[in-house]
C-alpha cells in the first residue's frame, strides 16, 4: 500500500507530523472534517486517492497547516514580470507571483523517475480548457487522458508538449513530464467523484495565468497565447525513503483485519 510518509519535502520537515494508516470506514473529510483540505494539500493528495490501505502524513497540531505553502512570499527573480509561476519540483508545489510578490500557491504533481519534468526557464504559449492527452488514456482505457485547463510552457526537441494542466494527484510525482494541480470538477465528470468538488486548482492558476481580455476570447480548444507568464522549474525530485519513518500504532488484529478486507 502507498506510504506518502515516505516522500521527503525539506517543508515537512519543520512541521511535527505523525502517520496514519486510513481504515476502510475512513476517508479525509470522516478524519478531519472541515479540515481535510488542509490535510489533502500537505498530502499533495486528492479524495480520491486518500483511499483505504494507504499511509498519510498528519500534523500533530492541525494548525500548523492552516496556511501551508512550502514556497516563499517574495521571490526576487520574479520581480520584472507582471505573472511568474514557480515550479518547485522538490517540493512538488507551484507558486503564482505578481512582481515577485505571492499571490496563491498550490500542490503539483510532476514527471516520475524516467519521465522528469524538464528544468529551466520556459514561457506560457498556449492554453486549452480541455485538452486531451494524445499519448495517455485513462485507467479504464476508454478515453484519452483528460488534461483540462491546460497552459503549455514547453515542447521538447522531440516534439513532445508539456503542459500545466488538471490531474490525478496521488501524493508524489506521478506524471509522464507534465505538472498536474488538483481539479475534482474534472474527476467527478471522469470517475464521478466526489460527489462536491471542492478543489479546483487548475481551474484557478488557468484564469490567473492564461484568462482575461489581453489573452483574446477562450472559445475552447487550443489557442496559442503571446507573451504568457514565465514558467521555471527548478530542483530535483523529492526523496522516496525505502522504509517507513514514522509510523502510527496500528495492533497486528486490526491491521490483519483491513488487509483481509482490502484483498477481497
Amino acid at each position: 500500500m502507498e506510504d506518502l510518509g515516505r516522500v521527503v519535502y525539506p517543508s515537512v520537515k519543520k512541521i511535527p507530523w505523525r502517520s496514519h494508516f486510513i481504515l476502510p470506514d475512513e476517508n479525509l473529510e470522516r478524519l478531519f472534517g472541515d479540515r481535510w483540505v488542509w490535510v489533502a494539500r500537505f498530502n499533495r493528495v486528492d479524495r480520491r486517492h486518500a483511499y483505504p490501505g494507504m499511509t498519510i502524513k498528519v500534523p500533530l497540531n492541525l494548525e500548523d497547516i492552516s496556511d501551508y505553502k512550502p514556497l516563499a512570499d517574495l521571490y526576487e527573480k520574479a520581480k520584472p514580470y507582471r505573472k511568474y509561476i514557480l515550479v518547485d519540483v522538490t517540493e512538488q508545489w507551484i507558486g503564482a507571483y505578481e512582481y515577485g510578490k505571492l499571490k496563491f500557491s498550490m500542490p503539483a504533481a510532476t514527471g516520475k523517475p524516467k519521465y522528469e519534468t524538464p528544468t529551466g526557464m520556459f514561457r506560457v504559449d498556449a492554453r486549452d480548457r480541455q485538452h486531451l492527452s494524445s499519448l495517455y488514456d485513462t485507467d479504464d482505457g476508454k478515453s484519452k487522458y483528460p488534461m483540462d485547463y491546460a497552459i503549455r510552457f514547453h515542447i521538447g526537441s522531440d516534439d513532445i508538449a508539456y503542459w500545466i494542466h488538471a490531474r490525478d494527484m496521488p501524493g508524489r510525482p506521478a506524471s509522464h513530464g507534465c505538472i498536474g494541480v488538483f481539479d475534482e470538477g474534472m474527476q467527478k465528470r471522469v470517475y464521478e467523484m466526489p460527489f462536491e468538488p471542492v478543489l479546483e486548482d487548475a481551474k484557478k492558476l488557468y484564469e490567473w495565468a492564461v484568462g482575461g481580455e489581453e489573452n483574446g476570447f477562450d472559445t475552447g480548444g487550443a489557442q496559442l497565447v503571446q507573451n504568457g507568464p514565465v514558467v521555471e522549474v527548478s530542483g530535483t525530485l523529492p526523496v522516496y525513503l525505502r522504509n517507513p519513518v514514522n509510523r502510527n500504532i496500528l495492533n497486528t488484529k486490526n491491521k490483519s483485519l483491513l488487509m483481509s478486507l482490502l484483498s477481497r
